[in-house]
């Protein structure tokens, strides 16, 4: 797939990130000369410009792209370029920056299909309402823990095993299962692992990686890099954002 990402801050360039290891095409636009050569460093395409504008967007493709996603900080950016993007028949993620603000847009943004607030749920939470996935962020329960949706791949090292064979790191745990396209419920230990199955899972964030690894079936580097993402620590610095 195709995506416009409109902004190279943490949000955006985590997110692109994230969609490109998973071999998705991704045009980043950006206007900040710091953030442009942030990105180019790691080898993204940039456009460099003002992301509400036609011919900006036009520029990165907007009329090839399945989805865009406005995740500046400035709404008024982000919600022009979902106009503009809608009208080009493109899928249109909008971040906002006030979580108040969410069920305004969501009644009235006809040019906005998905809402997010980034702060809340991580960069991973951004890139799943971009396409959805095997990793789903659901909810921060403590500033070191977060409950995570995961779907069972051909890659996951567990894949074939029974719930009572799963064993996963001690600052984690399994909350929830459901076969592929059935309801969740409370597990049961002779429950089989196959692919598409769902496992919501209570984790440190500490673990993360290690979770994503065991069900999803990411590569070390992979995994590290995005359970990053997940829980808002910047792998440059070091800090918490």
């Amino acid at each position: 797939m195709r995506f416009v990402i409109i902004g190279a801050g943490r949000v955006g360039l985590r997110t692109a990130r994230v969609l490109r290891e998973e071999d998705h095409d991704v045009t980043i636009i950006e206007r900040d000369e710091a953030m442009i050569r942030r990105a180019r460093t790691q080898e993204f395409t940039v456009v460099e410009g003002d992301g509400s504008r036609e011919d900006v967007l036009d520029e990165a493709g907007i009329a090839q792209a399945d989805v865009l996603g406005a995740l500046t900080g400035d709404l008024n950016v982000n919600f022009t370029a979902c106009m503009i993007a809608k009208y080009h028949g493109c899928r249109t993620v909008m971040r906002i920056d006030e979580a108040y603000r969410e069920g305004i847009y969501r009644k009235y943004a006809d040019a906005v299909d998905e809402v997010i607030y980034p702060e809340r749920l991580g960069a991973i939470g951004a890139k799943n309402a971009l396409l959805g996935g095997t990793i789903r962020a659901i909810a921060d329960i403590a500033p070191h823990l977060q409950i995570v949706e995961l779907t069972i791949t051909e890659a996951a090292p567990v894949n074939g095993y029974t719930i009572s064979e799963l064993e996963l790191p001690a600052d984690a745990t399994v909350l929830a299962f459901g076969k592929h396209e059935q309801p969740l419920g409370i597990p049961s230990e002779d429950e089989s692992l196959a692919v598409g199955d769902r496992l919501i899972v209570l984790a440190d964030f500490a673990v993360l990686s290690e979770v994503r690894q065991l069900l999803v079936g990411e590569d070390p580097k992979q995994a590290t890099a995005n359970a990053d993402a997940d829980s808002g620590i910047d792998a440059d610095t070091g800090g918490i954002h």
